[in-house]
């Protein structure tokens, strides 16, 4: 079949729903969206696709919402192996992996549940991991205004796994720190070291 030319797609030029958008891409792969198996993919992709990048729609101020407590604690602060999914925007194909938050309160403290949550708010969407992990200590920052935030996130990209350099067993990591967390090397040093599982990350 010509991928470039499709039957039945839409006039150029014209509105055209998400679900449509989907049935004209499985035209221009060759596919044929009438059969049994693709009827209600572009059902199912829209769906998804809303799903996997609600976090457009959220808020860090939101999902933290009144979890902000007063607090006499000046000691760090860290929850690790956070679980993130999130979507490459270069090839829309996930990456995954964890993400290692930190502080240092200066008076107020967080729920900490909140803290996986601000992750959501970042990874559900069209990202890079470079700038997710930027974004989190930013937003922290802004948020709690403690001494200092630091984040590491250790990611996976099927972008480079399943296509381009093919490379199964390769990892980002990326890091942010603020605050004291770039300022001081040792609480620096020990944050790295708290992340560390027998001398590597994760």
């Amino acid at each position: 079949m010509d991928r470039s030319v499709s039957e039945g797609a839409p006039e150029p030029g014209a509105e055209i729903s998400f679900q449509e958008l989907v049935r004209e891409q499985l035209r221009r792969l060759g596919e044929d969206p009438d059969r049994n198996g693709l009827v209600k993919t572009p059902e199912r992709v829209e769906k998804s696709l809303k799903w996997l990048t609600r976090g457009h729609d959220l808020s860090v101020r939101d999902v933290i919402g009144d979890a902000v407590f007063d607090e006499d604690h000046h000691n760090m602060v860290i929850v690790k192996d956070i679980e993130m999914y999130s979507l490459c925007e270069h090839h829309l194909l996930p990456f995954f992996g964890k993400v290692h938050v930190a502080y240092i309160p200066n008076g107020k403290i967080v729920g900490l549940s909140k803290l996986p949550r601000v992750v959501e708010v970042f990874s559900r969407r069209l990202q890079v991991q470079e700038r997710m992990t930027e974004q989190i200590a930013a937003a922290l920052m802004e948020v709690l205004q403690p001494q200092g935030v630091g984040v590491v996130i250790e990611a996976a990209h099927l972008c480079m796994m399943m296509r381009g350099v093919e490379k199964q067993n390769s990892k980002t990591i990326t890091s942010a720190m603020k605050g004291v967390f770039l300022e001081d090397l040792r609480t620096r040093e020990e944050f790295l070291r708290l992340c560390m599982v027998n001398g590597v990350l994760g």
